[in-house]
């Protein structure tokens, strides 16, 4: 695999996708249509999709490609593959609140190795290098040159004075009960795959998540946590979360930083 050139390709197109779902977001209305599970989409979903894919296609024809907005991919089976969530917080572009991303991964025998998340409204960008280090670029972001890059790793955490991340959207009384176990700091809330990437760069220590996921929702902000020495595992047995599953559902699970002391379920 030539990390170098799929870095590149993930990034320059996270940052087109991310042109094109802010050029929608300025609009003053835009269509939003319900999917099979009722779930919403929109048409910057649709065209981050089309650019992405059509990019990572041409660059990477001979790797399997699965992404959210293509329902033919996710019968597709394979030990390495690239996953897409073109727009991950659909909910949160709907109601404008600016906590979405553009999420391309690299699978590589049920580990997401390699990612980009791009928050374009918020004007921050995360990704593995070629070496798996994470990183976090300031800057202007241009498709053409690659700005200043900060190394990102995850807290070392006083288990005495948590800072943890919960979901905006899918806040419920379960994920409550599990964070009261710990000793916390302080919460705060994000949207979409940024509670991955707040965890990597120490801004929290802990984000557990007792909800449906999929796949393409997670595999970017893992792999960019990974590259920055955090860890993903299943709620139930605190093993690795693994990916290339049957449906491509996920199990909960809690991402954190390694010093702490997780909890049971």
């Amino acid at each position: 695999m030539d990390y170098e050139k799929l870095v590149t390709v993930m990034r320059r197109l996270s940052l087109e996708a991310g042109d094109k779902i802010m050029e929608i977001y300025g609009q003053e209305d835009f269509d939003v249509k319900s999917k099979s599970d009722d779930s919403p989409v929109t048409a910057a979903d649709e065209a981050a999709d089309a650019i992405i894919s059509e990019g990572l296609r041409a660059a990477f024809p001979d790797l399997t490609l699965i992404t959210e907005e293509q329902a033919a991919t996710h019968s597709t089976r394979a030990d390495t593959f690239l996953i897409v969530d073109p727009l991950d917080g659909t909910k949160e572009f709907i109601h404008r609140r600016g906590d979405f991303t553009v999420n391309i991964a690299l699978v590589e025998n049920g580990t997401p190795t390699r990612g980009v998340v791009y928050a374009p409204a918020k004007s921050r960008m995360f990704f593995t290098r070629a070496d798996g280090q994470s990183v976090e670029e300031k800057g202007e972001l241009s498709k053409d040159a690659v700005g200043q890059l900060d190394a990102i790793s995850v807290s070392e955490a006083d288990n005495s004075a948590l800072m943890v991340v919960a979901s905006k959207s899918h806040r419920d009384q379960a994920t409550d009960d599990y964070i009261s176990k710990y000793n916390v700091r302080d919460m705060k809330s994000a949207g979409s795959s940024l509670k991955f990437c707040l965890v990597a760069t120490g801004e929290a220590d802990l984000y557990p998540r007792l909800g449906r996921t999929m796949e393409w929702d997670t595999a970017a902000g893992h792999a960019v946590l990974k590259g920055a020495g955090g860890e993903v595992v299943r709620f139930d047995d605190h093993t690795p979360l693994e990916y290339g599953k049957a449906d491509f559902a996920n199990p909960f699970f809690i991402a954190y930083a390694p010093a702490v002391d997780l909890r049971s379920a």
